[in-house]
């Protein structure tokens, strides 16, 4: 996928299959990532982890993690900086990510 995605991380890895399988739908979480990281009312498929997985850690900076179901199994979970108004993507991929199998 070209573009935006690519510049910001979800072409790479299991971000561009995720992006050649739902070109739309990836789209539409890079603009919500973008405008609404952090929704007030969380939807089942766009919203914060839970227990082990609610936070995540950046360079030293302790932030809550989230979720945006893309297709059925992709998902993207990016880490919301909200201080510094910036996402971190954890994960992009076609497949249920295995840290929630326990």
């Amino acid at each position: 996928m070209g573009g935006p995605l690519r510049r910001r991380g979800l072409g790479q890895g299991g971000g561009e299959s995720l992006a050649q399988q739902a070109r739309g739908n990836t789209y539409r979480a890079w603009v919500t990532l973008r405008t609404d990281p952090t929704p007030r009312d969380e939807t089942p498929r766009h919203h914060r982890l839970k227990g082990a997985l609610a936070h995540g850690t950046h360079r030293g900076r302790t932030c809550e993690q989230w979720q945006i179901e893309v297709t059925g199994g992709g998902r993207i979970w990016y880490l919301a900086d909200t201080s510094r108004f910036t996402c971190w993507i954890t994960f992009a991929g076609t497949g249920h990510p295995r840290a929630t199998d326990h």
